[in-house]
């Protein structure tokens, strides 16, 4: 990733949009803890808490001011809300981490500690990530169909209707989506090839995702300018245990029905004339075809300081 001159925060308001929803969701306390870490490093930040239905609006009025920088104080879902207001602005995007998982503050190596992560804006590197996108929405992690929105959706509704945890709903997603998701039949144009698929998945990765070893789901660079693109045609809760079992002791390519391939484009053709797709954790029914491609440089973000 490219370095470039470090934004001056000091002596200007930074927009940091705070998503009540994101994990456990920002309790007073987590938003005073917010603001003295802003406070204490001499930076005037704005904290902006939007009800639900306005953070566009929010980000839109906020990212008008042209401020050097726009801080996400939230999980992978507000992380993506804000990358997509912000790319190509010339407005960089820190992030606080408040979510469950904050995949994409770790594969930046950005600090999960809130005063570690907000120095960040006086002491950490400007660098040019690429983003994904899929019919125009924007994701900065991955997108997927078939299985995993099946799980999601699944998922919130186990949680408004049993408040179970985002953790044990999830675990009890997989296990009713995976018997109940079909192999979906697809079509799969890249830059490259067109290829018949029937799967019960495809996972569409910003960039290159490690899939052996204890580092499975990680990713080394954000910058690399290639879509990764995983399926199988595994479809049984025995078979798909195999394959995570395969990719824990680093054997996923000995798996003969597990395709990898890489490319700019992608277009997903299929009889359905709407797929679920989900984009960031976050789940829409899209018209098809579905037009995967990534934005090579498209947002500044702020990362620590190389260690020499």
């Amino acid at each position: 990733m490219h370095d470039g001159p470090i934004p001056q925060v000091l002596g200007t308001t930074i927009p940091v949009i705070a998503n009540a929803s994101s994990g456990g969701g920002h309790s007073n306390d987590s938003l005073a803890e917010l603001r003295k870490a802003f406070a204490d490093q001499g930076i005037t930040a704005e904290v902006l808490t939007p009800p639900p239905g306005a953070l566009e609006a929010t980000l839109r009025n906020a990212l008008g001011q042209h401020p050097p920088v726009i801080v996400a104080a939230g999980g992978d879902g507000t992380v993506s809300a804000v990358a997509a207001a912000a790319r190509n602005t010339g407005t960089a995007l820190a992030v606080v981490p408040f979510g469950t998982f904050n995949h994409f503050a770790k594969d930046l190596g950005i600090p999960l500690e809130t005063n570690e992560a907000v120095r960040l804006l006086l002491e950490g590197r400007r660098v040019a990530i690429d983003l994904g996108e899929v019919n125009g929405r924007t994701f900065v992690n991955n997108a997927s169909l078939g299985l995993y929105p099946a799980m999601v959706r699944t998922r919130d509704k186990l949680r408004r209707h049993f408040g179970h945890s985002k953790r044990r709903a999830m675990i009890w997603a997989m296990l009713a989506a995976i018997r109940r998701t079909p192999l979906m039949t697809l079509e799969l144009e890249t830059d490259r090839e067109v290829v018949p698929c029937r799967s019960p998945f495809v996972f569409i990765g910003n960039n290159t995702y490690a899939m052996s070893g204890f580092d499975i789901g990680t990713r080394e660079r954000l910058d690399g300018g290639h879509l990764s693109i995983y399926t199988t045609q595994r479809c049984s809760l025995g078979g798909l245990i195999s394959l995570a079992l395969r990719g824990l002791i680093g054997r996923l390519h000995q798996a003969d029905d597990f395709a990898v391939a890489e490319a700019r484009r992608l277009r997903v053709e299929t009889p359905h004339k709407r797929l679920l797709v989900a984009t960031d954790g976050e789940i829409n029914v899209m018209e098809t075809p579905l037009d995967f491609r990534i934005v090579s440089g498209a947002l500044d973000v702020l990362v620590p300081v190389k260690k020499e």
